[in-house]
């Protein structure tokens, strides 16, 4: 009995401390891209240590359209985004701690993953996925949760 009062006590302080810790804040993140200042989304939303970007298309931001050309170079124009965000927030993809990839079609999957791989060489946890009808007429979108 004095054993099971005393787990009890201990359990019963940790839980009383972990309740009166502050939960994290949430910043919800303005893009840094002039063109996508009115979009209905934050770029990036911080929370802890933790950066959630939103999913990233292949859109040349500045030219303001889709690039051309394939999987391939719609892979490496989402990737370039994403690392613009990043390096805003001082982070770099060696912070990418999970992506998920969400493919128009699925026969892509081996052409983005030769560029995917190019990238990422720590090797973050992922997600990939076909679904028919992306944003803007996009092969692929990605979305990042980068680690500070």
């Amino acid at each position: 009995m004095k054993n099971f009062c005393l787990i009890t006590l201990v359990l019963v302080g940790i839980i009383s401390q972990s309740c009166q810790e502050r939960p994290s804040e949430i910043t919800f993140h303005k893009s840094h891209e002039p063109s996508r200042a009115n979009v209905p989304f934050s770029d990036a939303v911080e929370t802890g240590d933790l950066l959630f970007l939103t999913g990233q298309i292949g859109k040349n931001h500045k030219a303001g359209e889709l690039v051309s050309s394939g999987i391939e170079a719609e892979t490496k124009q989402v990737i370039e985004n994403i690392k613009a965000v990043l390096e805003h927030h001082q982070l770099s993809l060696d912070n990418v701690v999970k992506c998920t990839v969400i493919l128009k079609d699925i026969e892509d999957f081996s052409k983005f993953n030769s560029v995917y791989t190019q990238y990422f060489t720590k090797k973050p946890a992922r997600t990939t996925y076909a679904a028919a009808g992306l944003a803007g007429g996009a092969s692929i979108e990605i979305d990042v949760i980068a680690a500070k």
